[in-house]
């Protein structure tokens, strides 16, 4: 099979209907999904699914860049997805060093920051010298920030910030009385960056996966049935076009309506 073509089609939406930079998500989590299912449906092992949605990854990062979003979240590796067969996690750490060799060039044009998410341990130490270099190269840059969600799990990231925080509390550091979800938050991983405004999955799975859970609570959700290699960018300005048009409200209400709001 040809590779996926991430250019806009001559059907797709055109530029003029990407809404303006104010109705844009500050910032975009992904759960990119599908890229196994891509791969089984061209009869190809999934390996070649993975390194088919890196290509995506690259036109999606360029295009978020380039439309002056805050923060893009890629989940990439689960701590779940450790279960996988060994030589499909194999092939996966390797597709992490390749792409962010390749791609610190362009992030230091680009001024893209990286960030990694997610817990260090049980990682190669080839990835995480790779995500350590790149972090480092790319920590002055001024644009978007780029992070790769790896060997990441929500409940296990709550969870390290409360024994966080406990530790604190146990040595004196914190009153227990003044904990709250700021000093929760301050203690997760993405601290200092602003929780997502767009939550976006493809391949048509309804559900969250253990992924960014706390920052997520008011973010609204995009699903879309085409498989991540195939996604392209005429599918994320649909997505952006999808999130421009929602009414957001965190809980209070819509102007002129007197029906309470979620």
């Amino acid at each position: 099979m040809p590779p996926t073509d991430h250019s806009t089609p001559a059907t797709a939406a055109t530029a003029d209907a990407v809404p303006p930079r104010e109705r844009l998500p500050r910032h975009l989590a992904v759960i990119m999904d599908g890229n196994g299912r891509w791969a089984r449906q061209r009869g190809l092992p999934r390996a070649a699914g993975h390194r088919a949605g890196v290509e995506t990854v690259r036109a999606v990062v360029t295009e978020c860049a380039r439309r002056g979003l805050e923060v893009l979240t890629l989940y990439s590796f689960s701590s779940e997805n450790w279960k996988r067969p060994a030589d499909e996690v194999e092939a996966l750490m390797a597709l992490c060093c390749e792409f962010l060799r390749v791609e610190r060039p362009t992030m230091m044009r680009e001024q893209i920051r990286f960030r990694r998410l997610g817990r260090r341990e049980g990682l190669p130490a080839g990835v995480l010298e790779e995500l350590d270099r790149t972090e480092r190269e790319t920590a002055e840059n001024t644009g978007m920030t780029l992070v790769l969600a790896l060997n990441y799990g929500a409940r296990t990231e709550i969870a390290d910030a409360a024994r966080a925080l406990a530790a604190d509390a146990a040595a004196g550091r914190l009153d227990p009385a003044s904990i709250d979800e700021s000093a929760l938050a301050a203690r997760l991983g993405t601290a200092g960056l602003p929780d997502p405004d767009l939550l976006l999955r493809t391949a048509g799975e309804m559900r969250v996966s253990n992924y960014l859970l706390w920052q997520i609570s008011y973010a609204e959700i995009v699903v879309t049935e085409v498989l991540w290699p195939d996604f392209g960018l005429a599918d994320l300005h649909a997505a952006f076009r999808a999130f421009a048009a929602r009414s957001r409200r965190f809980g209070g209400l819509d102007s002129g309506s007197d029906e309470p709001a979620a």
